[in-house]
């Protein structure tokens, strides 16, 4: 056999092998901030059902690449790892409020393989246990009297998900949000930090985030969450917003997306496994003890649903006078 003919039975030899390649095998799942925020709380939820559930053999190793509330992650999937078909990696409902506003670079929603919506979270208005703050109505009397003097915190800048519910918040109750304090950070798990330090006065957060942060003991308290109606289980007990008289319902999907060039047969491998994953009790099990709330997308339907909320998002961006970019 020439030498030609040997280098092209390898090269047929390795496609043959990547084609079989399983996408379940050495899985990886990249949290796009540092330990400790919703990123991660949604890796680990699907690192540990695709285990107990005894879908994939080796353990999901968890990677965190924080930078640009998600910006890193993408571009480094797009530009370096468009068909790693084994690595999943962790969005949010602030995720497709970034791309609304082109926080992630010349790449659109249209750039990834948007694959699983496995559960939803709310905001939350959260603050430090000693914090003179009872309610949400205390937080809005003071930053009314003197919105310099009420600190708020989150893990994102200015037109980030977490500024947004701040934003939200703030015009709810007739307060300006171009005169709020707000200092931003990497993720939610710093920002919380800094609230138990003092730093800040309060977090605009996720609610299931702060939850368990509160279950591994961490001293702080949550004031409202943004929804239409209470919480059921752990936070049935926290009054919502609306009923402290601030109208502002935000969800939060949680989910994961894919590189774009990765494979339909691996991405349907990946959307089956997501399918049944979701059906199972266990599942349901590992969401709840995390404080998410029923959300199952896969495939088409999340695509879908992913396109609706960019747009929406670009639509509230445009009245807080934010920067759009059209997608391409």
């Amino acid at each position: 056999m020439s030498i030609a003919s040997k280098f092209i039975a390898a090269a047929v030899s390795a496609a043959a092998l990547n084609a079989f390649a399983n996408p379940l095998d050495k899985t990886e799942c990249i949290a796009p901030a540092k330990p400790g925020g919703g990123f991660d709380l949604t890796c680990k939820l699907v690192q540990s059902a695709l285990q107990e559930g005894k879908f994939i053999a080796d353990p999901m190793r968890v990677t965190y690449m924080p930078g640009g509330i998600g910006a890193v992650a993408y571009n480094t999937v797009i530009a370096q790892k468009p068909d790693a078909a084994n690595a999943i990696v962790a969005f949010s409902g602030g995720s497709l409020l970034n791309l609304a506003q082109g926080k992630f670079g010349r790449y659109t929603e249209n750039d990834v393989r948007w694959l699983a919506a496995i559960g939803t979270d709310y905001g939350a208005v959260v603050v430090a246990e000693n914090s003179p703050f009872k309610t949400l109505k205390d937080v809005m009397a003071a930053m009314k009297a003197d919105p310099t003097k009420v600190v708020l915190g989150a893990g994102g800048t200015v037109g980030s998900q977490d500024w947004m519910k701040a934003a939200l918040t703030a015009r709810a109750g007739g307060v300006n949000p171009k005169t709020m304090r707000y200092v931003a950070f990497e993720g939610g798990g710093e920002a919380l930090t800094a609230l138990q330090g003092g730093h800040i006065h309060v977090f605009t957060g996720d609610a299931a985030e702060a939850q368990q942060q509160i279950k591994a003991g961490a001293k702080v308290r949550i004031l409202a969450v943004m929804n239409d109606k209470r919480l059921p289980g752990d936070m049935a007990n926290i009054p919502t917003a609306t009923e402290q008289g601030y109208d502002v319902d935000w969800p939060i999907v949680r989910g994961f997306y894919l590189g774009p060039k990765v494979s339909d047969a691996d991405y349907k491998v990946w959307a089956d496994t997501f399918t049944k994953l979701m059906a199972t009790p266990a599942d349901s099990k590992l969401r709840d003890e995390r404080g998410l709330f029923p959300m199952a997308l896969t495939g088409a339907p999340l695509d879908a649903y992913v396109k609706k909320q960019v747009a929406g998002y670009r639509k509230l961006a445009e009245e807080f006078g934010l920067n759009v970019v059209p997608a391409k």
